[in-house]
């Protein structure tokens, strides 16, 4: 083989090594442009509308976004694998000793704000009812409609599972009323669900069912009931405007968490999450942007 032959034959390995390298460093992200995201169902859809979004502004950027759960989303971020845990409630403090002992210091982002619905099926004659009602109901107290002003028929009670930071909430905070020292507890009839969706479903299909969820997720084949702190009322819809307002009684702070040593596209994804741009999907959804709230004060 002459040494011309050779040159030429040299020179096109090494193109075809540069094309697969630039080919392959095309296909797979750097690490320092990939996030993961995972936890709260409720969070979900508006974690990603907002991972959409951004990756249409920064398309360097890669972001996964799961569900399963607040608990499941910061137990992952305990162990490392994710980058951000989305939750519907605060970090318990187990969570955070459990972060701590790992090497992990967790940092809380409050993203927006949320109101739970307390939803029942459309035929349904009952409009309103008081907190107490709902946490008597949950309790197995009361068990049929008529006992609330309906119609004489069994209630079936649903909540989402164990591992959601709605559940934990809705335990807490309506059932228990805010009482740290009330050891209240869901009936043990009551049927869990996995899904917001699966709450919607089943409450728009059964007329005996009441459910709670998101106010983000409620759809018109489900009827949303005004709630009150006393029994002679007022009775309040959940809306953006009552949640800010502080009139509607059953809202809560959604949060995101992040190590304190993550890598700076995250503090700059959660950055840009909490601008006025990123505040508007958040109405869009359904959700209460953190910024109309700091406005409204």
């Amino acid at each position: 083989m002459n040494s011309k032959l050779l040159c030429i034959i040299t020179t096109l390995i090494i193109l075809w090594l540069t094309a697969c390298t630039a080919s392959s460093a095309e296909q797979t992200p750097a690490p320092s442009t990939y996030i993961q995201n995972k936890g709260s169902d409720t969070i979900v859809n508006l974690a990603l509308a907002w991972a959409e979004e951004y990756q249409k502004l920064h398309q360097e950027a890669r972001i996964s976004v799961t569900g399963g759960g607040s608990g499941t989303g910061i137990t992952a971020m305990i162990s490392g694998p994710v980058d951000i845990a989305n939750a519907s409630r605060a970090i318990k403090e187990e969570e955070l000793q459990a972060a701590l002992a790992n090497g992990i210091e967790p940092i809380e982002h409050v993203v927006a704000r949320d109101a739970i619905a307390v939803i029942v099926h459309p035929d349904n004659p009952v409009d309103h009812l008081t907190i107490d009602q709902i946490s008597l109901i949950y309790q197995g107290v009361i068990n049929n409609w008529k006992e609330v002003g309906g119609e004489d028929r069994p209630i079936v009670r649903l909540s989402r599972e164990t591992n959601s930071g709605t559940h934990v909430y809705f335990l807490e905070e309506v059932i228990r009323k805010g009482d740290t020292e009330n050891k209240a507890i869901f009936s043990a009839d009551t049927l869990l669900l996995p899904s917001s969706e699966g709450i919607i479903a089943e409450v728009s299909d059964n007329p005996n069912a009441i459910g709670y969820d998101g106010l983000g997720y409620v759809t018109e084949h489900v009827k949303v009931l005004a709630i009150g702190t006393q029994p002679e009322g007022p009775f309040i819809l959940p809306s953006i405007e009552t949640v800010n307002s502080g009139a509607y009684p059953i809202s809560r702070d959604l949060y995101m968490y992040t190590r304190r040593d993550a890598p700076p596209l995250v503090d700059e994804y959660l950055n840009w999450i909490l601008s006025p741009e990123a505040q508007q999907i958040v109405s869009r959804l359904g959700f209460v942007p953190i910024i109309a709230q700091s406005a409204g004060k």
